[in-house]
């Protein structure tokens, strides 16, 4: 029950914020959608419908009540940019930005996780200082940057992708087979795995360099236990439980980084549409992708709670409540 107010509580807030920012945005809807020409030609009439039409007419605390009440009754409007129900809209994205970011949300974890474990059991040595320099060269690297030189080297030198977008150019929908999506998400999804790695292969490479550390490790090769052995038997498992909590910590981060790798890319997902909503002052479409968005972080942390119980056994006999 906590748990679900406190989420309730995650999206209001995310809700709150986005509301203030588009009411205090400096874009003028009329003028980015209509053009100031056209805008010279209407009359005042023309110009108070569209008002209306845009939302410029509720502002304040009165308008984010007015949506709160459409949200409760299932009523997410209509899409000013692309006139559909904004449910449609979020519907067709949130498939291909799930996609991408589920994709690079398990390579992410699982490289960073076999990558940092590698560097925290052979502190010091060449293995240990090669990992971390990728991880630090990538943590200080912008996603976009990251994007825009594998765009260039494999999609345009070598030409072994295509250069954005996410199906061919000119192809119908029905005629795009799953290889064809499969082909133009490579790229994507290889730099926001390569942005997401960075931080998990440094935290679980300090957790692993502690675990190795500790007594029951030198008593182990005492014992005459391999290395790879003790590494597998005791080193993996101890840092799972804080492998699982950086790993599902990532959801935002992942997240985040979509809405830049799907611009440069031009790849039709739920961030591009954020960005157009933003810059177009599609109200109803940005708020909704803003409650998507704390939904989906949400979910991530609670997903992280549960499995803690499955993974720590002490948890299930009365650690902390979830």
């Amino acid at each position: 029950m906590k748990s679900m107010v406190r989420g309730l509580l995650l999206v209001l807030s995310v809700c709150a914020v986005t509301f203030f920012l588009v009411s205090k945005s400096p874009i003028d809807p009329l003028q980015a959608n209509v053009g100031q020409a056209a805008l010279g030609a209407m009359s005042e009439e023309q110009i108070a419908q569209l008002e209306q039409y845009w939302g410029m007419d509720q502002t304040g605390i009165e308008g984010f009540l007015a949506w709160i009440k459409d949200l409760v009754r299932g009523r997410l409007g209509v899409s000013l940019l692309y006139r559909q129900p904004v449910t449609e809209v979020i519907g067709e994205r949130l498939k291909n930005s799930l996609f991408l970011m589920m994709s690079a949300w398990l390579i992410s974890g699982l490289l960073g996780f076999f990558l940092g474990g590698i560097a925290g059991a052979n502190a010091g040595k060449w293995q240990d200082k090669l990992i971390r320099g990728y991880a630090l060269l990538t943590a200080g690297t912008p996603a976009y940057w990251i994007g825009l030189l594998l765009l260039l080297v494999f999609g345009v030198w070598l030409g072994w992708f295509p250069i954005g977008f996410g199906a061919p150019i000119g192809a119908a929908a029905q005629e795009v087979t799953m290889l064809q999506r499969l082909h133009h998400a490579v790229l994507p999804t290889l730099a926001l795995s390569i942005t997401g790695t960075s931080s998990i292969v440094l935290h679980t490479r300090e957790k692993m360099a502690e675990v190795m550390g500790q007594d029951f490790v030198i008593y182990a090769l005492a014992r005459g236990e391999g290395k790879r052995k003790i590494l597998f038997d005791h080193g993996f498992r101890n840092i799972l439980l804080p492998a699982v909590t950086l790993q599902f910590a990532s959801v935002g981060e992942i997240l985040g980084g979509s809405i830049l790798i799907e611009q440069v890319f031009s790849y039709p997902g739920l961030g591009q549409a954020a960005v157009n909503a933003g810059l177009g002052s599609d109200f109803p479409l940005l708020m909704a992708i803003a409650a998507m968005s704390g939904l989906l972080i949400f979910c991530g942390n609670l997903t992280a709670n549960l499995l803690y119980r499955m993974i720590d056994p002490r948890m299930r006999r009365g650690g902390g409540a979830i």
